[in-house]
């Protein structure tokens, strides 16, 4: 009777601190404490527990009614065709949100969103579910009435229309981007429980726009001279952030106003935004007005004391923008629950900032032993890789890690390795092996290895 229930995963617990709470996280986090939002998060656990519970002891029976009994979207109509013009998630899967992490950040304007990896399938990340990142807000520009500046080192300044812009020949690609801080609140320790609040400032779309290059050759750029661009926001952050020009050379840089079929979202930087592959999010100018060419980083705010890595001897690194090699195991992962022994899928995502995912390695022990995934479709260069693999679990407590390896042989580090390098206390680059600890009763949760 219980064969049918193997491989069944009870989902994390969402949204698991009320509004009200979030002062107090607010007044832990300072104080160094997260004795609330772990005990929150075990409260939410129970109560999903004891409905996935409930569940199960319905299914067991002489029959299950869900099959005996005629439903009632068997036996007549159903909607009507464009009931909404822009179509939605079904309702239920309501669950499945971005969502803010409590006691991040006090400002909402100034505040990240994560994406729900656990809930997602393939590698593109939808629209509605993109990670968000702002420093002042959201925007929703008129088109008709925005434009985009190219200035300094070259022969004629320009200022394009987005008409003109999308009149161009275009290009659509597939990247990933993440948040230079992702994963930071791991640093020191286990912070969060989720992968949600873990990696979710994560995602991957297909972008489509025109190269960079072309508009500076159509403002003729002095190519030799111009060593950077500057790249500036419209919102009122001022978001300013210097690119190398051999990124832009090489055609990969994109002024993008598409994202997954359709124009970007005003949360993504419509009506333009700058993809810069490989490269830390928030280099991905959004509500993109004005780039200019020089020869040398501009060193400007976001980028002289926000986005620097702090190393072990008291210095900061900067201009460190390449996101490294990195993995994520999204099932089995924290907060979820392994319902039964038997078969499950190991599934996670892997991506690199250097280039293409060539391996991934699984190990369900802690690392002392690893077995090489099988990555799914089609791998492109600076894009997420789905990988999978199969895991027979027989009810004993373990660790499961993924570990990812990319084509100029970058190994993703243990956080043994990372932190000899640089430290603890650390917020940007963190891209340490993940592990989840499946208990004996099948509760998965964040730890980390010494």
């Amino acid at each position: 009777m219980r064969d049918h229930l193997t491989g069944r995963v009870r989902k994390a617990p969402e949204n698991f601190v009320p509004a009200q709470d979030v002062g107090t996280v607010f007044a832990q986090a300072k104080a160094g404490r997260r004795d609330f939002i772990r005990s929150a998060f075990a409260a939410a656990a129970g109560a999903t527990a004891a409905v996935a519970t409930s569940a199960r002891a319905t299914a067991i029976g002489d029959g299950d009614p869900n099959i005996l009994e005629l439903p009632a979207h068997s036996k007549g109509l159903g909607q009507a065709v464009v009931t909404d013009g822009y179509g939605k998630p079904s309702q239920y899967e309501a669950n499945v949100q971005r969502r803010q992490s409590p006691g991040l950040t006090q400002t909402k304007q100034a505040s990240v969103s994560f994406a729900p990896l656990q809930s997602l399938f393939g590698i593109v990340t939808p629209s509605g579910l993109h990670f968000e990142r702002h420093h002042q807000g959201w925007w929703d520009i008129d088109p008709s009435k925005h434009r985009l500046m190219v200035n300094g080192l070259v022969l004629n300044a320009k200022v394009f229309t987005m008409d003109e812009i999308m009149r161009l020949p275009s290009v659509s690609r597939f990247h990933f981007i993440e948040c230079g801080a992702n994963t930071g609140m791991e640093w020191g320790n286990v912070a969060v429980p989720t992968v949600q609040y873990t990696h979710g400032m994560l995602s991957c779309s297909e972008f489509t726009g025109v190269p960079l290059i072309r508009l500076l050759e159509m403002a003729g750029a002095d190519l030799k001279k111009g060593k950077f661009v500057l790249a500036e926001g419209a919102d009122g952050s001022s978001m300013t952030r210097t690119i190398p020009m051999e990124l832009i050379t090489s055609g990969e840089v994109l002024v993008a106003y598409g994202q997954n079929g359709e124009m970007l979202r005003p949360e993504q930087g419509y009506p333009l935004r700058l993809v810069v592959p490989g490269v830390q999010g928030v280099s991905w100018v959004k509500y993109l007005r004005r780039i200019e060419v020089g020869d040398m980083p501009y060193a400007t705010k976001d980028e002289a004391i926000h986005y620097v890595d702090l190393m072990p001897d008291g210095q900061h690194r900067q201009y460190s923008s390449i996101q490294e090699c990195k993995s994520v195991v999204t099932t089995p992962s924290g907060g979820q629950m392994l319902l039964d022994k038997g078969f499950y899928n190991i599934t996670g995502l892997a991506w690199s900032g250097r280039a293409k995912i060539r391996r991934v390695d699984v190990s369900v022990d802690g690392g002392r032993n690893w077995r090489t995934a099988r990555l799914e479709g089609t791998v492109m260069d600076k894009c997420l890789t789905r990988f999978n693999l199969d895991w027979v679990w027989n009810g004993e407590e373990c660790i499961i890690q993924s570990r990812a390896m990319d084509e100029t042989g970058y190994v993703q580090p243990t956080y043994q390795q990372l932190r000899a390098v640089r430290g603890s206390r650390s917020i940007y680059h963190n891209n340490a092996i993940q592990s989840w600890a499946v208990h004996a009763n099948g509760e998965v949760a964040n730890v980390q290895l010494a």
